[in-house]
């Protein structure tokens, strides 16, 4: 099985305000963390944008009440990871931002979330976190069709107006058009 990289950018944490509620920390959370779940690489788009995604304390504000609103211990991340990790002791948990993912996780040429065998953590947070379900394949498919096509228009852009190269890549992004909407529509049912 060949093997992809988890993902192609880490977060970083790079806000240097101060906020009593770590709610007023979001946009600079979902700026840092790429838009993306910070556990599994999820674009928020696909689950509705930042509002739908939750800030999860790395280390549990319930057990580590000083740590609340300090943006060195916030994640932005899904709904569904955040439930999931809820208070659970965050010895067992990679921080994204302090740790590679791509030397603990990566995926199949499908997508597919694993865990390396060799990382006692990163087995942990695959079970406990159900990072192999399917949705997260699916998000990871979905974004690289809208990549790929994104990359088709500026290639038809560059192409000769009317040459056989463009109308070739044209019928691909016509093609892959036509596969990436009937994906969503299937989706959306």
């Amino acid at each position: 099985m060949s093997q992809i990289q988890f993902r192609e950018a880490m977060p970083k944490r790079s806000c240097t305000k101060t906020f009593n509620a770590y709610r007023s920390y979001k946009e600079y959370l979902a700026n840092d963390f790429n838009s993306r779940c910070g556990y599994t690489d999820s674009h928020h788009r696909w689950f509705g944008g930042i509002t739908t995604f939750h800030i999860d304390h790395f280390k549990p504000h319930k057990k580590f009440p000083a740590l609340k609103t300090e943006y060195s211990n916030l994640v932005y991340a899904c709904s569904y990871v955040n439930i999931l990790k809820s208070d659970d002791d965050p010895a067992n948990y990679l921080d994204p931002c302090t740790t590679d993912y791509n030397q603990h996780f990566y995926r199949d040429r499908t997508g597919r979330i694993f865990a390396d065998p060799k990382s006692p953590r990163a087995i942990y947070m695959h079970k406990k976190l159900k990072l192999g379900l399917a949705r997260y394949q699916v998000i990871w498919l979905l974004d690289k069709c809208n990549q790929t096509m994104g990359d088709l228009e500026a290639l038809a852009e560059k192409l000769p107006s009317g040459s056989k190269e463009e109308i070739a890549v044209k019928n691909l992004y016509f093609e892959l058009g036509k596969q990436f909407r009937a994906h969503l529509e299937f989706v959306a049912s």
